[in-house]
């Protein structure tokens, strides 16, 4: 389970070395602006799960829409080494 802080905007002003320290005992601390909800601050480790799992959310959505390319009977595949020997022909062709 998430541990939630909940700190005014002025903390970060007037308490900006305490907040980060609360991060340390917490998952995320809540910024309010006046009672309501303005940001949240989240301490490193949980930043690099979130990173990884949108990561990793953007590869499954990127094959999901690769396996839907593949399905369509009018999708024109090509095979891995025809494309590179196609793309080594066009760099002899310029000389490079």
């Amino acid at each position: 389970m998430l541990k939630t802080n909940v700190r005014p905007s002025r903390d970060l002003r007037n308490n900006y070395r305490e907040v980060v320290e609360t991060l340390k005992a917490h998952d995320h601390v809540i910024i309010t602006n006046n009672g309501v909800g303005e940001a949240v601050l989240i301490n490193m480790d949980v930043y690099s799960i979130f990173e990884e799992y949108l990561h990793n959310r953007f590869i499954y959505d990127e094959l999901q829409k690769s396996k839907t390319t593949a399905d369509d009977p009018n999708a024109v595949l090509h095979d891995a080494d025809d494309v590179h020997a196609e793309l080594e022909d066009m760099l002899e062709a310029h000389g490079l």
